[in-house]
């Protein structure tokens, strides 16, 4: 389902009768906006012309009833902040005010031979945006309303890309807060960074949190059929590349657990999960989670995230990465290469197999290592090129976005059956570790493919929770 995002104009209505085709014009630059914020991929909500107090109420009702997750407010000439107040009020969504005007220059030659001065008022009031910018924000501010604007002209590039970054932001909003997690099993005892308030989780993301049992995942394994076990097989020889000392009897085992997995997501409806268990040596649940590593990389890489040692944090921020389409792949430091300047991340457990640098491999592991068992494990780099790193973060004051820009570098990588990357920073890499661990976030974090710190920034905005770029 798309995500909604309102759109209206604001005039005044006093301009109509004074300046003909005026109101014409300044419709057909709304409805230029309104088709090219559809093109991204959500549903438009257009309400059209706004140009005084008692269409502002009845156009905000409509849109509250339509449940719009952000609105677009675009400045089409000056407009009366009274206008545009009852609506803001009333929706209580964040506003995005569009500073568009209709060319990025005036052509001031043409316009002075106008001679007419009436005409010359009704075309610069076609391009006076700018104008009403001010008014709203000084009324916005000192009601506490939440906005933010772009500025530009209609055909301005820049423009457009900061809106439909604003639109991924809205639809990664509603998609987590449209999540189901499950936590499956325990923490890891004494990662005490890694412990939440899942409360605090679900009142900030809107996240939902189902706890899951290990003996209903043993009883979808115990249930599976001969044929699902070859079918996911087959899976897992077109997902990786399957090393030839790996033994049957573990990729069955593997392909067993995953079937169960799949059970286990559509059973609850889940969009991600975060997982942990030891118990005793030797018991059916540690059987089953010895043999998880495959069949959660395989739903991580649908988008799907899965977390290790029950990082539900970094759960939320691999989400975050899946919904923004640039994977998110389950990371811890590993070592500096102080040579080269580069900090190498990486983790065992599953990974995001879609933003691989070349095939992902299936490897034995004869010991995981700080956990119970041995089993299969994946083997892979995440793409050369710019990367995004992602922490969700629970300080003392609460939770914030923690973010940092690089690139996912070539050379030499730890071949242990793990994933793990080299990464450089802009900043150099002693400075991007003390600086990222300063802000205090768990030792766990997710990385995507692409730079996208700026939308995460509008999450972040939209969340109404702060964000730390260190680069």
């Amino acid at each position: 389902m798309k995500t909604k995002v309102g759109l209206f104009g604001i005039g005044l209505d006093t301009y109509w009768a004074q300046f003909d085709g005026l109101l014409n014009n300044l419709m057909s630059y709304q409805n230029q906006i309104k088709d090219k914020i559809g093109k991204f991929g959500v549903e438009v909500v257009d309400v059209g012309m706004i140009d005084n107090p008692v269409k502002a109420r009845e156009a905000a009702d409509f849109l509250k009833a339509k449940d719009v997750e952000i609105v677009f407010l675009y400045v089409s000439t000056y407009a009366l902040s009274s206008t545009v107040l009852p609506m803001a009020q009333k929706l209580k969504v964040s506003v995005i005010i569009l500073n568009l005007q209709p060319v990025a220059e005036l052509d001031y030659d043409a316009f002075n031979k106008l001679v007419d001065r009436g005409r010359m008022t009704g075309l610069w009031l076609e391009h006076c945006q700018a104008c009403s910018v001010p008014e709203i924000a000084s009324v916005f501010n000192r009601s506490g309303i939440q906005y933010d604007f772009v500025t530009g002209y209609l055909q301005d590039e820049e423009a457009w890309s900061e809106i439909e970054a604003w639109t991924e932001a809205a639809h990664v909003a509603a998609a987590m807060r449209n999540n189901r997690m499950g936590i499956l099993g325990h923490y890891y005892g004494g990662m005490l960074d890694v412990y939440t308030d899942v409360t605090k989780q679900s009142a900030v993301f809107g996240t939902h949190f189902e706890i899951l049992e290990m003996c209903e995942l043993k009883k979808y394994r115990d249930e599976a059929t001969e044929a699902e076990v070859q079918f996911k097989i087959q899976e897992l020889n077109s997902s990786f590349d399957v090393a030839p000392e790996c033994e049957m009897y573990e990729i069955e085992r593997a392909a067993k657990t995953s079937v169960a997995l799949d059970k286990l997501i559509e059973n609850h409806n889940l969009g991600s999960m975060a997982y942990y268990y030891e118990g005793e040596l030797g018991n059916d649940y540690e059987n089953i989670v010895t043999s998880v590593i495959a069949g959660n990389t395989l739903l991580t890489g649908r988008n799907i995230p899965v977390a290790g040692e029950c990082e539900v944090k970094n759960a939320q921020a691999m989400k975050i990465m899946a919904e923004f389409g640039a994977g998110g792949s389950f990371s811890e430091f590993y070592l500096m290469d102080y040579n080269n300047d580069v900090v190498m991340l990486g983790h065992d457990g599953p990974a995001h197999f879609t933003i691989a640098q070349g095939r992902v491999r299936l490897v034995p592991l004869p010991i995981y290592h700080g956990k119970p068992g041995k089993g299969l494990s994946i083997q892979m780099s995440v793409k050369h090129g710019p990367v995004t790193l992602l922490s969700v973060v629970e300080g003392k004051d609460g939770l914030f976005l923690l973010v940092a820009q690089g690139e996912s570098v070539s050379g030499h990588v730890l071949e242990i059956g793990n994933t793990n990357s080299r990464y450089r920073f802009s900043i150099g890499a002693k400075r991007f570790m003390n600086e990222w661990s300063k802000q205090g976030p768990a030792h766990h974090c997710a990385i995507g493919v692409g730079h996208i710190g700026d939308k995460i920034e509008k999450l972040a905005f939209l969340l109404n929770i702060p964000v730390k770029v260190i680069c």
